[in-house]
């Protein structure tokens, strides 16, 4: 390495007679520095020979002038002698740069240079005296810029007082590479270093890191300077900042921990419930996890301009408001959830991410994936009567929609530069994540999972992690001198390490995980039962390539998963177990059956495909007696089926037939997942204008389904499942013009209008009311000028969501353009905002052109390979379903290729178009001839 990086720059740059002058050491592919000489490195991987070991970094936003300035001095530890110190930075005038020994002595009398590399985003600072191996330096730099006016690094957010005042704050979000935007830095996760941070900050503002404040220092200028103590080891990603002037709300955990809820002083009030729900899951996954979260203190904060979510910086948590605020007079039970379930999220992250953080971005997914699942399992166990484990197939459907197109991805794939690696954080890392850890834990049992991770936990704590290493965490369960001769531990004498004990067989964990985590895609579990055999095949799921077609025995070529499969059939009341790791397979049944369901409540990740007469005979027990069947199942049946539908391999009619029991059905799981594709078919016929089918789909969801519709009530009473299943029944019921429905929504909006908005309808049903009453011209004016108004984020999301709606194209071209300049509508909104703009049939070719003509200013405000850019792209195309929009999505693409190209959301949107257009060649006739034929069969039955 020392060869390589001397050799990078002509030895009358510097003046050194340490370089090399063999001129076969040369690396060809030198990079340009901005100041015409080479660069010293030509890699987007930083080097591995200089490790930060401890930041001390002073940050002074000037909130008047909207910039700020900073030192960093970095502790460095030299792996290999070098004249060369190589780290990020992005953005910055870097105004001094100098290396200190032991000592803090200079090495150097002069300032030293600084090389730039922007492409790289990377700076490179030569020492004149040779960095020598084993010592310890410091490296010092002052800095400048600008606070962002974006969503990363340190950057500015606004809001507005009731009075009407502006204020302004500042802000960072880090991940996953942007701490470079707000000091220099070794920005890769596995550099963790500890930091030592001062903020500098007028006296009307408070300010906020990753740990508590040890002393506060007046200086002579008026400035006050907080400073922190100094944190734990972490990644450059994981810290935080905040200059605000918030209130807050306080609370301790039984271990001891202070938990803070800060707001705009103005919403203070909508902060409790999220206090009561940070120290409830907060003390359980101390307890779950058998480690205390290693701070002593956790701030949650609500920021009114903020991209994602939620960021789990340690001990600064950061959310977009609508995370973490409830207000129990405007909020839903969908509102309540969320919040509940982000908190969740970001608490599990302190120690999957935090305590022990993937090696690279490759697997991102072990921060991700753990996270989204273990929401649900903290959710469920500090607020059971959320009943979150229903919404958890929702999680498992949204996967299996990404990762059954050929665009997808493997969970664990290399990522380097930036754009690839915010890519990284999408359905295939958290969902499928979720649900493959999910499958594992059913597998191992709750028991041995839990003892897996505790272990995988404390093994890595402060450090970082690679793929397998979770999977050697979890296989060994027992150490040799622990063994038993139980069901889950073995010695290496009795079987292979790392092997458990599933439906009789020994397996290798590892194995069987990296099928699921190094290939990509879903595996069909094709089964065939006849008489008291059941026969078995699997292979690559795909939604757009037929078996007949010349691209399928490619597609399939190499991919084989280890299924765990599991099993219901008539004659038994308990799970049966088999370990299908070959391309087919046979099992012998006791008994002659009825019937046979696979994949219990959806605990694997697998679609199952009843060949012969399976699907028959599952829709006739929907049919006599669905209880067979538990609700989970039941959901199950009814997503597979019109998967399958999708991908070819399942008549349209059978799905539709199998659905129609759901007029009996009484669990809402079921019934939502009926309802979506119903919703779906219609609004894909409708933008398609078919005029004839649409109005059948229309008459049918409301004939058949008008007991269901009727019994929703316009209150908030009942429990979340039956709130969300009222938000959802209702909201379609008035969207396909119901009279009841629409007579309700208009007479709550009009006594809402009455009394100016103090009289609010019920928070369940107050988008429904919105979207009617924004469909006249006085309705929509005053909803918008009642956004501007309101304090409660969650009822401005409802608004806005209702703007959408409207019918006329100049209505939704205002709302847009308002939300790209971010003064009545704040940017931060503004990818949902196109989103809804593209559902609405009038909307949908409108917020298409509306991204090609603003592309540029769209990336620039949201990054490429941003979720928001993917939300921008996939929301927008999906509803397209002819050839005609397919060229012209096409075109697009190719016309800003060197953006597109980087983007691999490009293939997915162009293949959900495609998939779009062929569901229509092949089921459209279909559907048409079975809507009319049921229509006719119900007119008749109610003569």
């Amino acid at each position: 390495m020392l060869l390589l990086v001397f050799t990078l720059l002509p030895l009358t740059v510097f003046g050194t007679g340490h370089a090399s002058d063999s001129k076969d050491q040369v690396d060809e592919s030198v990079h340009t520095a901005t100041n015409g000489v080479p660069f010293p490195w030509s890699k987007v991987r930083l080097p591995n020979y200089i490790v930060p070991v401890h930041y001390h970094l002073l940050i002074h936003p000037n909130l008047a002038a909207l910039n700020f300035t900073g030192s960093a001095k970095i502790e460095i530890d030299v792996k290999n002698n070098t004249n060369w110190v190589v780290l990020h930075s992005k953005g910055f005038n870097i105004t001094t740069a100098t290396i200190l020994d032991e000592s803090e002595a200079h090495l150097s009398e002069r300032v030293l240079p600084v090389l730039e590399y922007p492409p790289h985003e990377q700076i490179a600072i030569f020492s004149p005296k040779i960095l020598t191996s084993g010592e310890k330096y410091f490296l010092y730099l002052e800095f400048d810029a600008p606070l962002g006016d974006g969503f990363y690094g340190l950057y500015r957010s606004t809001y507005k007082t009731k009075t009407g005042e502006t204020r302004i704050l500042a802000s960072t979000h880090f991940e996953p590479t942007s701490a470079r935007m707000a000091f220099p830095c070794f920005d890769e996760p596995n550099f963790k270093a500890n930091y030592s941070i001062r903020i500098r900050r007028q006296p009307t503002y408070i300010s906020l890191s990753n740990m508590p404040i040890e002393q506060t220092v007046e200086l002579t200028n008026g400035l006050l300077e907080d400073r922190f103590d100094t944190s734990v080891q972490m990644s450059s990603y994981l810290v935080a900042f905040v200059v605000c002037d918030f209130k807050r709300v306080t609370g301790r955990t039984s271990s001891g921990v202070e938990v803070s809820i800060y707001a705009v002083p103005d919403k203070w009030h909508q902060t409790h419930y999220a206090l009561e729900a940070a120290v409830k899951i907060l003390e359980f996954y101390e307890t779950y996890f058998n480690i205390y979260y290693p701070l002593p203190k956790l701030d949650l904060i609500a920021i009114p301009d903020f991209q994602s979510g939620a960021m789990e910086n340690w001990g600064l948590n950061t959310y977009r408001e609508t995370a973490l605020l409830f207000d129990p007079a405007t909020s839903s039970a969908s509102d309540q959830l969320w919040v509940t379930m982000v908190i969740g999220h970001e608490l599990a992250h302190q120690w999957f991410g935090n305590l022990v953080t993937m090696e690279w971005w490759n697997d991102i997914w072990l921060n991700e994936g753990f996270a989204r699942y273990m929401e649900f399992v903290s959710v469920d166990a500090t607020y059971p009567e959320l009943r979150v484990e229903d919404y958890f197939l929702q999680t498992c459907f949204a996967a299996i929609g990404r990762d059954s197109l050929n665009s997808s991805r493997p969970i664990s794939c290399p990522a380097e530069n930036p754009t690839q690696i915010k890519e990284m954080f999408d359905t295939v890392s958290y969902d499928k994540g979720a649900c493959i850890l999910h499958m594992l834990r059913h597998f191992l049992s709750d028991e041995v999972f839990q003892s897996g991770i505790v272990r995988y936990l404390k093994k890595f704590r402060f450090k970082n992690a690679k793929n397998e290493d979770l999977w050697d965490s979890l296989a060994n369960t027992c150490s040799e001198d622990e063994f038993t001769s139980g069901e889950h531990c073995y010695t290496s004498s009795q079987a292979t390490k790392n092997a458990y004990l599933y439906a009789g067989e020994h397996m290798d964990l590892k194995a069987i995980m990296n099928t699921w985590t190094l290939q990509r895609g879903i595996p069909l579990v094709r089964v065939k039962q006849q008489g008291s055999k059941l026969y078995f095949k699997q292979e690559r799921f795909i939604k757009t390539t037929l078996p007949g077609d010349p691209l399928w025995a490619s597609l399939q070529k190499g991919f084989l998963w280890h299924i765990p499969l599991t099993y219901k059939t008539s004659h038994s009341r308990s799970d049966t177990r088999h370990l299908l790791d070959t391309e087919s397979g046979v099992l012998d049944l006791d008994e002659s059956v009825d019937w046979v369901k696979f994949n219990t409540d959806m605990n694997g990740y697998y679609i199952v495909h009843y060949e012969g007469d399976g699907w028959e005979r599952l829709s006739a027990v929907l049919r006599h007696n669905f209880t067979a069947l538990s609700h989970k199942d039941r959901a199950n049946l009814i997503h597979s089926a019109f998967q399958l539908v999708t991908a070819g391999q399942l008549s349209l009619d059978t799905a539709l037939d199998l659905i129609t029991y759901l007029k009996s059905e009484t669990h809402n799981v079921p019934l939502i997942q009926g309802f979506g594709y119903l919703e779906a078919f219609h609004k894909m016929v409708e933008k398609r204008k078919l005029s004839d089918v649409t109005q059948n789909v229309k008459a049918f969801i409301l004939q058949f389904f008008q007991g269901v519709i009727d019994r929703q009530t316009w209150t908030d009473k009942g429990s979340i499942s039956d709130r969300r299943l009222r938000s959802e029944v209702l909201s379609l019921a008035c969207d396909l013009g119901y009279p009841p429905c629409l007579e309700k929504a208009k007479q709550f909006f009009n006594d809402w209008m009455k009394s100016n908005g103090t009289m609010s309808p019920p928070s369940d049903v107050i988008e429904t009311v919105f979207c009617v009453g924004a469909q006249n011209h006085e309705g929509w004016t005053y909803l918008l000028e009642k956004y501007t108004t309101s304090m409660s984020e969650a009822e401005k999301d409802k608004i806005l969501s209702a703007l959408a709606t409207s019918k006329d194209t100049t209505k939704l071209i205002r709302i847009l353009y308002l939300g790209m300049k971010g003064q009545v509508i704040k940017t931060m909104v503004l990818p949902s905002l196109i989103y809804s703009v593209a559902r609405n049939p009038e909307g949908h070719n409108l917020a298409w052109n509306f991204v090609k003509k603003n592309w540029d200013r769209l990336v620039e405000k949201f990054q490429l390979g941003s979720f928001s850019i993917r939300t921008i792209i996939i929301g927008t195309t999906s509803q397209f379903s002819s050839k005609e929009e397919l060229n012209d999505i096409k075109d697009f693409f190719e016309s800003i290729k060197d953006e597109s190209s980087q983007l691999r959301v490009t293939q997915v949107a162009l293949e959900n178009v495609e998939k779009n257009i062929v569901w229509l060649e092949r089921n459209l006739e279909t559907l048409r001839t079975w809507l009319l034929k049921t229509l006719k069969l119900n007119e008749k039955e109610l003569r």
